[in-house]
């Protein structure tokens, strides 16, 4: 390995070391996580695999053990499933030491530090699903028009109520919201009781619905776009549904995320990802809700995807059977089991149909697919985002322009570090 691309896979290890999450949802604590340094292959030559997942719970490990192992019986490769303690650590581990697991997740915001360093393999394009995964989804993990690497599934923001406190407030369906002036007005009547009547986290990642709402996003044709009049105005209708009490961040409610928050009853209706469904069956499975489409703004529809791929390292030495692995864990069939056994939503355009068949409570999130945006993952971006995130925490009595100003800036110098 030449000098060169050992120091590029040192400033990816530094990356995924330097960022927490690398899921919408997160990742969680296994007592059978491998120690510091236990994540390579190991298995180099022997035709043996190691898969390195993020897991969001027990049912996520459960189930796509499940799926590797009936792979690894039926090819006759030996894989294992490892659910790591923290995925950005240990990978960073692996690739530091040039012994990486074979397979493993990679997040949106990281994929191009990863591709940039030369620690993933671009095996995208040798799927025989290539064509079928989302447009969206492709272009996260398209970097010099190759697809290097497998969408695993995905999902979308919307809006989802407490249908009791719905109906307290004299709501129906009628009322539903489907433009930013009603949402206002259904908010404006949940708040009441000491409920309030919308919540979310106060970070990009759901804020960033309301900009694609307007029209705007951070960065538009690879061009920073932050600081746009249609971001602007976003932010200000965010801010004068706080100024009347009917929006509320989920800190500010003594929540962790809008979760917490609406299923303690602290808030009626939040902004999030169809993660809700499982969090809300295990932590609060009596609170009644359903889940709409989130109301079109000036421009029209929008809503925010979140994504990750089915990474192969560059340094395998099992890369056919790994592209092997992943062709089958994305399938339309394995997918759809993936969807019952932890509820994610498919990321092949040809399981659409079947997962709204099954699952017509999540119709919405599967919607927002037509119209979602990705979040940017340009090199560099995501410490924008952590950036940008520390100050709409100050919203409220913040300025929209100055922070949209700041964010601008940060973003051109990090576009222009990374060469987009």
């Amino acid at each position: 390995m030449s000098r060169t691309r050992t120091r590029s896979l040192a400033v990816a290890a530094s990356l995924a070391s330097a960022t927490l999450l690398l899921s919408a949802c997160g990742g969680s604590g296994f007592d059978d996580a491998p120690a510091a340094g236990g994540t390579g292959s190991g298995s180099a030559g022997t035709g043996q695999l190691q898969v390195l997942i993020g897991s969001s719970g027990q049912a996520e490990t459960a189930a796509v053990t499940e799926a590797v192992s009936a792979w690894s019986q039926e090819s006759g490769t030996q894989a294992t499933v490892t659910a790591a303690s923290d995925l950005a650590q240990e990978l960073s581990q692996g690739f530091a030491a040039q012994t990486p697991p074979d397979v493993f997740y990679v997040s949106a915001d990281l994929f191009n530090s990863y591709a940039a360093s030369g620690a993933l393999e671009p095996y995208g394009d040798q799927l025989s699903n290539a064509d079928d995964f989302y447009p969206v989804l492709k272009e996260a993990f398209t970097r010099d028009g190759q697809l290097y690497c497998a969408p695993k599934d995905f999902s979308t923001l919307a809006l989802v109520i407490n249908t009791d406190l719905w109906a307290q407030a004299g709501l129906t369906d009628a009322d539903v919201p489907t433009t930013w002036d009603q949402l206002r007005t259904v908010a404006q009547r949940l708040t009441a009781n000491g409920v309030t009547g919308l919540s979310t986290s106060a970070e990009y990642s759901r804020l960033g619905a309301f900009m694609a709402e307007a029209g705007g996003g951070l960065v538009t044709d690879g061009e920073a776009t932050a600081d746009s009049q249609q971001n602007v105005e976003a932010l200000q209708y965010v801010q004068s549904l706080m100024a009347d009490g009917s929006y509320a961040f989920a800190a500010d409610l003594g929540a962790g995320w809008g979760g917490e928050a609406f299923g303690t009853g602290k808030a009626a209706m939040t902004i999030e990802g169809n993660w809700l469904v499982g969090a809300m069956a295990s932590d609060y499975p009596d609170v009644q809700y359903r889940v709409v489409e989130l109301p079109a703004g000036p421009a029209g529809k929008g809503t925010l995807t979140f994504t990750n791929c089915w990474g192969i390292a560059a340094d395998s030495q099992n890369k056919e059977a790994a592209v092997a692995l992943v062709e089958d864990l994305t399938s339309s069939d394995q997918q759809l089991a993936f969807a019952r056994g932890f509820g994610v939503m498919p990321s092949l355009q040809s399981a659409a149909q079947p997962f709204s068949q099954e699952f017509p409570a999540q119709a919405a999130f599967l919607a927002g697919a037509d119209y979602a945006t990705a979040v940017p993952n340009a090199e560099g971006v995501s410490d924008v985002i952590t950036d940008l995130n520390s100050q709409l925490e100050g919203l409220e009595g913040g300025d929209p322009q100055a922070v949209l100003q700041r964010t601008q800036t940060n973003l051109e110098a990090a576009l222009q570090s990374s060469g987009s």
